[in-house]
């Protein structure tokens, strides 16, 4: 049967992953990691519910590990097949992916160290030598260029404008009259500007070529819009009281494109006296090597973004920035005062912020604040919605800090730009089906969707299999 099954990213934010099969063919679009709830985490722990031999090939539309953090365990359980991305996004996979195994075996380590782990011994998903064995199956694709990825099905990437090198994927199936076109969106990007955005503009329009058969659209944002208030004065004005009380900065952020962005308009920040000069210290291994592949695309940025890397140069240069790769560098950060740390997850989902949230957030003279969305289930959203305490490594934790967000920074459109940009279609697909929002989420955007356009809208289901006429 040709259909769609959604193996991820249904009825849930993270782990997108999304069969498609034509003609006995089968491509798998993104390969993502779950977050969040305990329900959904053990997913990465069970194999897929197809045989991995039977994908041919895996696309994927971005870097982030929602998107791309699966891929070395379906390695690992024998996938050998190619693996399509933008340029951009197989550069930042070469760093996401070593980063994430590393991370993985430096969990394991601490959880056996503690005894902290419902299982002895307490393993990881996958290591940082079977995310080096991934890349070798990565093969870049220019945009907008047609590309065979299994017998009958051919792909072109439009940008997607999310982060670096985001892209949505475009099928086209079959041939003659029993053609098809196939769009799956991945994580759209935002078309107001504003000064927490850094990318030059949204995402392609699709109304070239045959109409859109069926839609695949996130709907992470599919209940809300963003504010269109500069954050910065918000922003200067929490981290100065932060600072004069003695306390210090955390920032949980994604180490793609959040980690650079914040950076830099920290730096802007401390230029024009807004807060204090006082030490940043990057704790990701992987932020710091993404950095470099920041500065080498500066075409996709706005012209704001590229005149502040023109003026400033490159943050390995810069006076009070330190870029911690080791653990020991990491744990020494538990020693500095009066200073701002952005260390990933943005959700606080794993990874070393976690450490610098149990040392930090029991002292009130210090700020938490989060710049992104924080999926159901994940620390990050525990404590930005007030729990208090939190669980981190299984110890509770008071939360005493001051806790701020600001939904400015968020790299996904939403539900009004969604609605533009949907306008920009030709004519409806035939079916438009929503994934990588939560449930309420999905369920608003497709009845604004049905009312404003006259779609036919339905939020996808994990493990739900749909026919493609």
């Amino acid at each position: 049967m040709n259909s769609l099954r959604f193996l991820g990213a249904a009825d849930v934010v993270t782990g997108s992953k999304h069969l498609l099969t034509w003609d006995d063919h089968r491509v798998l679009v993104d390969c993502g990691l779950f977050q969040g709830q305990r329900q959904w985490r053990e997913r990465n722990w069970q194999d897929l519910p197809v045989p991995v031999q039977e994908i041919e090939a895996v696309v994927l539309t971005h870097a982030h590990l929602d998107h791309t953090g699966y891929l070395p365990r379906l390695e690992r359980q024998g996938f050998g097949g190619p693996v399509y991305a933008s340029e951009g996004t197989a550069e930042l996979c070469a760093v996401v992916l070593p980063d994430s195994g590393r991370l993985q075996e430096e969990d394991a380590a601490f959880h056996n160290r503690a005894k902290s782990s419902r299982h002895t011994p307490a393993l990881p998903l996958y290591t940082e030598q079977d995310a080096l064995n991934t890349l070798k199956l990565l093969r870049p694709v220019a945009l907008e260029q047609p590309t065979s990825v299994a017998p009958g099905i051919s792909l072109r990437f439009h940008r997607a404008a999310h982060i670096l090198g985001s892209c949505f994927a475009d099928f086209q199936v079959g041939s003659g009259a029993a053609t098809r076109r196939i769009v799956f969106t991945g994580d759209l990007g935002r078309l107001k500007q504003g000064s927490a955005q850094t990318l030059s503009s949204g995402p392609s329009r699709v109304n070239s070529g045959a109409p859109v058969d069926y839609l695949v659209m996130e709907s992470t944002y599919g209940n809300r819009e963003h504010p269109d208030v500069d954050p910065t004065p918000a922003m200067a004005a929490a981290v100065n009281a932060a600072l004069q009380r003695g306390g210090s900065v955390v920032i949980p952020a994604f180490a793609v494109e959040r980690t650079q962005k914040l950076l830099f308009l920290l730096k802007q920040m401390m230029v024009a006296g807004q807060i204090p000069q006082v030490p940043i210290h990057i704790d990701s291994p992987m932020a710091i090597k993404a950095i470099d592949i920041f500065l080498e695309h500066t075409g996709e940025f706005n012209e704001p973004t590229q005149a502040l890397i023109r003026k400033f140069g490159s943050p390995h240069q810069w006076q009070d920035v330190y870029f911690d790769q080791t653990p020991q560098q990491s744990k020494a950060i538990n020693n500095v005062q009066r200073c701002i740390i952005i260390s990933s997850s943005g959700m606080a989902a794993g990874g070393r912020v976690l450490h610098h949230l149990a040392n930090r957030l029991p002292d009130p003279r210090n700020l938490v604040f989060f710049v992104g969305y924080q999926s159901p289930g994940t620390l990050g959203q525990l404590i930005k919605d007030g729990k208090n305490p939190v669980l981190i490594h299984k110890q509770p934790v008071p939360v005493r800090a001051q806790i701020a967000a600001f939904e400015q920074f968020s790299d996904h459109a939403d539900a009004d730009e969604i609605l533009t940009w949907l306008r920009t279609f030709s004519q409806a697909p035939r079916c438009t089906y929503l994934v990588h929002g939560e449930p309420d989420s999905a369920a608003a955007l497709a009845a604004r969707i049905e009312k404003e356009l006259g779609w036919n809208v339905q939020p996808a289901h994990w493990l739900q299999e749909v026919p493609l006429e």
